[in-house]
């Protein structure tokens, strides 16, 4: 982040708050706030904005780098995010934190308790075939996931006591500051590595065997991802907790999110299927048969009724053979054909009197002798319109430029002619 140098702004406040002065030590910081945070606890009927407002100043003041913009810059530099903000911190946890977990009150602690943390979701995608999707299947996956260590329990250590990171001052967090130059200055928050944000430190002869300390050690896990009929693409399948564990941390879920890969035949759209079928112009006017493999490896037989005559660009829809509805028992959609006619290149001429006497008379359309000789005889060719508008398009392009760089250079040589 980067920014000007605010102006100096109070800087005694928080001193004023736990009643100390400005040169107090760590140690009077820690004794004034037990003694005011305590005094003040809203659950021995203190006031929770004065609470509030002690833990802040405590905050600030037991941090060394905090500390020190608040003393050059005052209030208003942490507000603005130059010491990683001010009172940024829940009271209560900073309450807890300081009395190690415990309470002063005795009998287990603070009402409010010791917040956790929730861990972060694990999300895997998950490929399936449009087969999968439509009978339903089970995949055995394979993870390695964090679990507590069973043998310290996730405290890390063989005691089970932990430090505060003097790095850090127990907050887990480091802020370095960096000069950039005349009331410039950048600000940088990161985790403490001395501790990898966790705030506490711990002896290396103290650390636990099995763990080296971390709290947490891998374990393999083989989950069953049950992907029920009818699931859609995108759909989220979870395992509630199944994520990796942390002390003081309430373990994340482990989801998986649905892929369907492309089919090279049927298409789906919600509960229907689509399928295309390609019949050459006799079987379009004369009937039809073929058999369809289906997704589940059954054979339909699709013919037409007799005389029906099929059209270039027809649908037809075969009812309750499309996908299960997902959690509607056995109702299916609906399974959409998309015929496509294919027409012959040309026909003999024989082929042409044949058709002329079994088809539909062409409509006719009566013109004299002397309006056909007035009319102009045209040529037709073959086009693919695709290319063809494409190639249009270029063209129009390439005219453009020519005709932009027309104008620029002829604006130039004019300049050139004035001078």
């Amino acid at each position: 982040m980067f920014g000007r140098a605010p102006k100096k702004s109070d800087n005694s406040k928080y001193y004023d708050v736990l009643g100390v002065s400005k040169n107090a030590s760590q140690d009077d910081l820690k004794k004034a706030y037990r003694k005011a945070a305590i005094k003040n606890h809203p659950d021995k009927g203190g006031d929770p904005e004065k609470f509030k407002e002690i833990s802040q100043a405590y905050e600030v003041l037991s941090d060394p780098e905090k500390r020190e913009i608040y003393d050059q810059y005052g209030e208003d530099a942490l507000k603005e995010g130059m010491g990683g903000g001010g009172g940024g911190h829940d009271p209560f946890d900073i309450f807890s934190s300081f009395f190690g977990g415990g309470s002063p009150f005795g009998g287990g602690g603070s009402s409010r308790g010791r917040r956790q943390r929730r861990g972060e979701d694990v999300v895997h995608p998950l490929k399936v075939s449009l087969e999968d999707l439509y009978s339903g299947t089970t995949k055995k996956l394979s993870l390695s996931r964090n679990v507590i260590c069973s043998k310290c329990n996730g405290k890390g250590s063989k005691s089970g006591a932990s430090m505060k990171c003097a790095g850090c001052q127990g907050s887990g967090m480091k802020v370095s500051i960096r000069h950039l130059g005349p009331s410039m200055i950048q600000q940088m928050q990161h985790p403490c590595n001395e501790c990898k944000g966790t705030g506490e430190s711990i002896s290396d002869r103290d650390r636990c065997t099995q763990c080296k300390g971390e709290k947490v050690v891998q374990q393999k896990k083989v989950l069953d991802v049950v992907v029920d009929k009818g699931m859609q693409n995108g759909q989220k399948i979870t395992f509630a907790g199944e994520a990796d564990e942390a002390p003081d941390t309430v373990t994340g879920d482990i989801v998986f999110v649905l892929q369907q890969k492309e089919h090279p035949k049927f298409k789906r759209k919600g509960d229907d299927l689509f399928v295309e079928h390609t019949l050459s112009l006799t079987e379009a006017l004369c009937g039809y048969q073929f058999v369809l493999t289906h997704l589940d490896g059954r054979h339909l037989l699709i013919k037409s009724n007799p005389g029906e005559v099929i059209k270039p660009d027809q649908f037809k829809s075969i009812s309750d053979e499309g996908m299960p509805m997902y959690q509607k028992g056995f109702m299916k959609g609906n399974l959409y054909v998309h015929f496509n006619v294919e027409f012959p290149d040309s026909l003999t001429l024989d082929q042409v009197k044949a058709l002329e006497g079994i088809l539909p008379p062409r409509p006719s359309q009566q013109m004299t002798p002397m309006e056909l000789d007035e009319c102009e005889e045209t040529t037709l060719h073959d086009v693919n319109i695709e290319e063809e508008m494409r190639r249009k398009q270029a063209q129009a392009q390439s005219e453009a430029y020519d005709e932009d760089e027309d104008m620029h250079g002829g604006a130039q040589r004019v300049q050139c002619a004035q001078q």
